[in-house]
Parts: structure tokens; C-alpha cells; sequence
């Protein structure tokens, strides 16, 4: 410890007690006096500082305990997420080859060749998905709720993505000139169509609130429904497109 400027303050004489026994005595006295102050002191200091180090010892406890819960929520909600992406590929890891091909080749004709699909179509996707559930009585005998439900909300998904995110821009005035009224683009459009909304499912399928079980076997069902239409690919599907586009770009329209 070095030395403090303060200690060469200059005492006079006048401040100096004289060496007297009344001096000496008051002396003691106020030595005394500090002495039990600095005990009485010490004493509630040391009486205070453990339930200080407790009180910080708990709060040290709970800020741990708040990090390690933390930690793993964040590590449980990243399993999830990834659970997640793992069963939303799905759908696309064992989309078959075939309808891949068909879906080039459905790129080539509206983007490059300036073809479209001639409207209405036949079958159309409400007869496919007609076709699929009777496929499924003969195959088990009956009908599912949950397989009923599904062409249901396929359905319900393709009317309502076809005219967002399932149209190339060359096909929007086609379907502005198609669907009028009341009209369901499920009653007009086919296979070709229905295709495409096959590779936007995981991107619609990802801000749907499910259980990851529950998504599982709607993958499941959805796979079934591919393999339904690259069964009857050769009859569900067009091998050229005969309908013209006017002028437009190939950009998909969003």
C-alpha cells in the first residue's frame, strides 16, 4: 500500500492534547469507546454478510437455473424445427421421378414453347381426386375420414393457391378469360396443375400449426396421392400442350 497525500496534513500544537492523566484517561475512554463500536459494528457485519452470500448464492442458483432452462427450450425448439424440415422433405425426397419429368416438361411448354394447357381440362382435379377415393374403396374397402378429409383440403388448397402461386404469367389472362362467378378452379384444371401444387405443399405445409405425428401420415397420404396420379400418368396427363399464349413473358406469376 503506498502512501496517502492525505496524511502530511500539518498538525499545530494548539491541536495536540497536553500529556496530562485527565488527557490520558479520556483517551482510553474514546479508545474504549471505539473499540466497542468496531465490534458491535463487526458483529452485525458478520451477522448480515452470510445472509448476504445466501442471498447472493440464491440468486446465482436461479439466474443458473433460468440459463439452463433456457438452453433447453432453445435446444428442444431446435430438435422441433428440425423434426420439422425433416418431415416437410419428405414430400419432395420421394416425389417420383416420372412426374419430375412431367413437371419439366410442363416448364418447357408454357415458358419456352409459349404453349398452354387447353381449358377445361379432362379428367379435372376434382374428378382425380374423385378417382383417387373411389381407388382407395376398391383398394380397402371402404372410405377413411381421414383420406375424405384429405382430398377435401387438397381441394380446398388448390382453388385457393392456383390463381397465387400455381400460374406461370403467360396463364393469367387464360384464367381470368376461365374463371368467372362462382366457378372452382378445380372444376376447370387438371392434373398439370395439380402437380405444381405438389412442389409448394412443404411451403404452404410449414406455417400450418400440427403435430409432428399428425404430419407425418398427412405426408403419407399426400405420397399415396402421387403415386395415385404416376399410376394414371398416361391418362391424367397431356404429352403436348395445344393452346397458345399471347405475347407475355415466362415469368411465374406470384
Amino acid at each position: 500500500m503506498g502512501w496517502n497525500k492525505n496524511w502530511d496534513e500539518w498538525v499545530a500544537s494548539d491541536r495536540l492534547l497536553k500529556l496530562t492523566e485527565e488527557n490520558v484517561r479520556k483517551q482510553l475512554e474514546l479508545k474504549n469507546q471505539s473499540g466497542d463500536k468496531s465490534v458491535r459494528t463487526g458483529g452485525r457485519s458478520a451477522q448480515h454478510n452470510p445472509k448476504g452470500s445466501n442471498a447472493d448464492a440464491k440468486a446465482d442458483k436461479e439466474d443458473t437455473k433460468g440459463l439452463v432452462k433456457g438452453k433447453k427450450r432453445k435446444n428442444q425448439l431446435g430438435v422441433e424445427e428440425k423434426e420439422r424440415r425433416s418431415s416437410e422433405s419428405l414430400l419432395m425426397s420421394q416425389f417420383p421421378v416420372t412426374l419430375k419429368k412431367q413437371l419439366v416438361d410442363d416448364w418447357e411448354f408454357v415458358t419456352q414453347l409459349g404453349k398452354l394447357v387447353k381449358l377445361p381440362r379432362s379428367p379435372t382435379v376434382d374428378d382425380i381426386l374423385t378417382k383417387y377415393l373411389e381407388y382407395r374403396v376398391k383398394k380397402d374397402n371402404k372410405i377413411s375420414d381421414s383420406c375424405a378429409e384429405v382430398t377435401k383440403g387438397l381441394r380446398c388448397y388448390f382453388d385457393k393457391a392456383l390463381p397465387a402461386m400455381l400460374l406461370y404469367k403467360k396463364e393469367q389472362k387464360q384464367y381470368k378469360e376461365e374463371i368467372k362467378g362462382d366457378v372452382s378452379p378445380s372444376t376447370v384444371y387438371g392434373a398439370e396443375h395439380l402437380l405444381r401444387l405438389f412442389v409448394k405443399l412443404p411451403e404452404l405445409l410449414s406455417s400450418v400449426n400440427m403435430e409432428e405425428d399428425a404430419l407425418n401420415k398427412l405426408q403419407q397420404k399426400l405420397l399415396d396421392i402421387l403415386k395415385f396420379l404416376q399410376k394414371n400418368q398416361v391418362h391424367f396427363f397431356l404429352s403436348a400442350y395445344d393452346g397458345d399464349s399471347k405475347g407475355a413473358d415466362g415469368a411465374k406469376g406470384k
